[in-house]
């Protein structure tokens, strides 16, 4: 068997760069945008988000569904970036607050439609044995466009241009997006047709090896970790109040997202090695030591040292978790992972909201205790979640 990844997953794999790229030259300037500009205030901030992530989770079920048949992904995938493409400059003219929350829900649709398909089209052109490097690659080039969008976005500031300007500069590297997408999935149908694989109409069976798809307890621990996981804007809040100045921040942005590009690739070849199962719980361990760290800080040094840590958690998880996903699903990979994208952005969710919660009531220490403890009782009861539900070793 070749050890070279199939080219459609390296084109992803730069799809994903570009779409980060453009993506992040925008997502930092949001929240000056929102308040500076066009005076909105937390609310709007609060709304912004989590509208846009509740609604991309409600259609990535849908989408992942629709994925079984491998004649709609192709269209799925690209529609979900064009969608993403067209709306994105569009929100450098508007006049009002709750019109950015509507384009950034819009944003967030196209994600939901496209992110399924995706992910199940990798899975089924990867060999087994390299879906772990395969979904490391696209996660590791993924964190890479989230480096280079806000430096390019802070350059073109640095040389005179508002922030307008810059949302309107996003169009160039989301345009050449469109045209690597087009050419994968083109790619994707005549493999699919030189192999004469399964019909392009006609739905893939039910996986004979999983009945139930994603069986519930594997998943639900899946879900646990995104619950009781802090979120980044969190954790960012938490850092400035142990000393890191604001216009420090997109540089710690843009260096978190370093960690976590280096460290996909990492986490990709340890799930094909050790399987995905172990590399996803020592990922865990890992964010319950560094949270109880981020508890415990008392200065910017451990800021900086922790924040940076937690890239590797990102590295070490979300690619073991999709090849695990992918070891689930069998022939159905579009609902596989409809399902887990759906139910772990709706369990992100809901610990952002608790979460924040915790923190604002009790402050930051306490609510990374919370979140660390909860991370440990999952790290120790995996073992025996895995053992009894047979998870995949490799």
């Amino acid at each position: 068997m070749s050890e070279r990844l199939p080219r459609q997953v390296k084109l992803f794999g730069a799809v994903s760069l570009l779409n980060d790229f453009a993506s992040e030259m925008i997502y930092p300037l949001l929240p000056a945008f929102v308040t500076g500009v066009l005076g909105g205030g937390a609310v709007a901030l609060g709304a912004l988000d989590g509208a846009a992530d509740a609604a991309a989770a409600l259609v990535k079920f849908g989408s992942g569904r629709l994925a079984d048949r491998p004649a709609r992904r192709g269209p799925l995938i690209v529609i979900g970036y064009f969608v993403a493409v067209v709306v994105r400059p569009v929100i450098a003219v508007t006049a009002a607050a709750w019109q950015v929350i509507g384009l950034r829900v819009v944003d967030r649709l196209g994600k939901g439609l496209r992110t399924p398909p995706r992910d199940a089209l990798i899975a089924d052109v990867t060999p087994a044995p390299l879906r772990g490097r395969a979904f490391g690659l696209q996660r590791g080039l993924d964190h890479a466009g989230a480096v280079l969008g806000p430096l390019v976005a802070w350059m073109l500031l640095a040389r005179g241009a508002d922030v307008r300007t810059v949302i309107l500069a996003s169009i160039v590297p989301g345009l050449a997006v469109l045209v690597l997408a087009s050419w994968a999935v083109r790619d994707e149908r005549r493999v699919n047709a030189d192999k004469g694989e399964v019909g392009a109409h006609a739905p893939f069976p039910p996986s004979p090896a999983s009945p139930r798809l994603l069986p519930p307890l594997p998943l639900f621990a899946i879900c646990f970790f995104y619950l009781l996981r802090m979120p980044e804007t969190l954790i960012i809040l938490h850092v400035q109040q142990l000393g890191i100045a604001v216009a420090v921040v997109p540089l710690l942005w843009a260096a978190v997202h370093v960690v976590k590009s280096s460290s996909s690739f990492l986490g990709g070849a340890l799930s094909d090695r050790l399987g995905p199962a172990r590399t996803m719980w020592l990922g865990w361990v890992c964010y319950a030591g560094l949270a109880v760290g981020m508890m415990v800080a008392t200065g910017p040094l451990h800021a900086w040292v922790l924040f940076l840590a937690l890239g590797l958690v990102a590295g070490l998880t979300e690619s073991p978790e999709r090849a695990l996903v992918a070891a689930f699903a069998g022939a159905r990979q579009g609902s596989g992972f409809g399902i887990y994208h759906a139910a772990s952005g709706v369990a992100a969710l809901g610990g952002g909201l608790l979460l924040g919660a915790a923190f604002q009531g009790a402050g930051g220490a306490t609510a990374f205790g919370v979140s660390a403890g909860l991370g440990l009782g999952l790290a120790l009861l995996w073992p025996f979640v895995a053992r009894a539900h047979r998870v995949p070793a490799r």
